[in-house]
C-alpha cells in the first residue's frame, strides 16, 4: 500500500459511516442563501446578531474609515511594528466596558490553545467541563498542568475533585474551565454557582469562555457573565468576534497583571503576526453598536424558548437555553438524511456527526438570528413532525 492509498481508505470509511465533510461552494452569513438558484433561510450561522449579513452597516463603517486607516496588513507581531492604534483603541473600548483590562487574540482558536499552557505549570490542575470546545482540549494538552474533566456542568463531582485537590500540597493552583453556552447542546454552565464554589477554595482561579454569549446576553451583550452579574469574579473571561460580533479575534478580559504577563509567555500571541488592523477597527465599530440591540437580543431568546418547545413537542430531549437549538437523532446518516430534506423546503440546516460530537448524538443544530420570525420556525418545525 502507498501513502496516499493508506489517507484514501480513510477517507472512504469516513463516507460509508456518513461522516465525510468537504467545503461547500458560495455561503456565507446572509440570512437568505442562494444555493442552486433556490434561496434557503441560513439556519447555519454564527451570525446570531445579523450583523455579518448587514450592508448598511458595513457601509457606515467605511463611510467613516479614512482610507490611510484601511491597513489590511499589519505585517508583524504586536511586539515587532505591528502594534497598530486600531488595536489599542478596541482593547481601551473594551476595558471600560467590562471593567477590568483586555488583550486581543487573532481568533478564539489561537486564543484557547495560548492562554492555558501560559499560565499553567506542573503545579496546577485544570478542571475542563467533559464538553468544553475542542481548542480549550488542545490548549490543555499543549499545557503541562495535570488535567481532569468533570462530568457535563456536573458540580457536585467538581466539588468533590476541588475538595480533594483544595489540600493537595504540590497543587498551587486549580483552574476550572469551562463554557458559558456550550456549542454542541446551547446549555448553560451556572457561573453564580461555580463563582461561589471559587470563593470557597482558595486555590481556584475561574476560567469561562463566553464565545456563543457575546452580544446575546446582558443588558449591554457582554455575555452570561454580564447578565448573571459575575463579570468581576471571572479570573479570565474569554470569547470570539467571529459569531455575534461579525468580525474576527478573540479577547481575554482579567487583571492586568494577567494581560502583561501574557504578553510575555503566551506563545501564539509572541509568535503570530497580528490581525489586520482593519479587522480591529471593524470590531471596535461592531462593539459599540452591538450594545445597543437590547430588542434584537430579546427576540433572540423569545424565538429560542419557541424553538426549544418545538423541539419537546417531537418528542425529543432539548437542553438548550440559548440560541443553539440541538435536534438529536443519533445516526449521523439519519441526521443527514434530514439536513437534506429541510434544504430541499428552503432551510438551510446542517447535521453535526461524530467525532464533533459523541456516538449515536448526531443531530441537527439550529443556529438562530434575530432575522429569523417564528413563522419561519412554525413551518420548520411541521416539516420535521412529518418525517420523524
Amino acid at each position: 500500500m502507498n501513502h496516499i492509498d493508506h489517507f484514501q481508505e480513510k477517507l472512504d470509511a469516513l463516507k460509508l459511516q456518513g461522516q465525510y465533510r468537504q467545503f461547500k461552494a458560495n455561503l456565507s452569513s446572509e440570512f437568505i442563501l442562494q444555493r442552486e438558484g433556490k434561496p434557503l433561510i441560513n439556519l447555519a450561522s454564527n451570525d446570531y446578531l445579523g450583523l455579518a449579513g448587514n450592508l448598511a452597516l458595513r457601509e457606515a463603517f467605511f463611510d467613516q474609515l479614512p482610507n490611510e486607516q484601511r491597513h489590511l496588513s499589519a505585517s508583524s507581531s504586536r511586539l515587532l511594528t505591528g502594534n497598530y492604534p486600531a488595536f489599542e483603541q478596541l482593547e481601551r473600548e473594551m476595558s471600560q466596558a467590562f471593567g477590568r483590562s483586555v488583550l486581543l487574540f487573532n481568533s478564539g482558536y489561537h486564543m484557547n490553545i495560548g492562554i492555558l499552557p501560559a499560565l499553567s505549570d506542573s503545579k496546577t490542575l485544570i478542571l475542563a467541563d467533559k464538553l468544553v470546545h475542542a481548542s480549550i482540549i488542545d490548549g490543555i494538552r499543549l499545557s503541562s498542568a495535570k488535567y481532569l474533566r468533570y462530568r457535563h456542568n456536573d458540580l457536585v463531582q467538581l466539588k468533590q475533585f476541588l475538595e480533594k485537590y483544595q489540600e493537595d500540597h504540590e497543587i498551587e493552583r486549580i483552574i476550572v474551565v469551562t463554557e458559558s453556552i456550550f456549542s454542541m447542546d446551547g446549555d448553560e454552565a451556572d457561573l453564580k454557582a461555580l463563582v461561589t464554589l471559587k470563593a470557597q477554595h482558595s486555590k481556584v482561579l475561574l476560567y469561562v469562555d463566553e464565545a456563543h454569549a457575546i452580544g446575546v446576553r446582558g443588558e449591554r451583550g457582554l455575555g452570561c457573565a454580564e447578565q448573571y452579574d459575575v463579570l468581576d469574579q471571572i479570573d479570565f473571561l474569554v470569547g470570539t468576534f467571529g459569531k455575534a460580533l461579525a468580525s474576527i479575534g478573540g479577547y481575554i478580559v482579567c487583571h492586568e497583571t494577567i494581560r502583561n504577563y501574557l504578553i510575555n509567555f503566551m506563545r501564539p500571541l509572541i509568535f503570530s503576526t497580528a490581525q489586520p488592523p482593519i479587522s480591529a477597527a471593524w470590531t471596535q465599530f461592531v462593539f459599540q453598536h452591538m450594545q445597543s440591540l437590547s430588542a434584537e437580543r430579546t427576540h433572540l431568546a423569545h424565538l429560542s424558548s419557541y424553538a426549544w418547545q418545538g423541539v419537546q413537542a417531537l418528542g425529543l430531549d432539548c437542553p438548550s437555553t440559548s440560541q443553539i437549538v440541538p435536534v438529536i437523532l443519533g445516526e449521523a446518516k439519519r441526521a443527514n438524511a434530514v439536513a437534506e430534506m429541510l434544504q430541499d423546503q428552503g432551510y438551510y440546516v446542517l447535521p453535526l456527526r461524530p467525532p464533533t460530537v459523541p456516538q449515536n448524538t448526531a443531530r441537527l443544530r439550529i443556529c438562530l438570528n434575530q432575522n429569523v420570525q417564528q413563522q419561519h420556525m412554525v413551518a420548520l418545525f411541521e416539516y420535521l413532525r412529518q418525517w420523524l
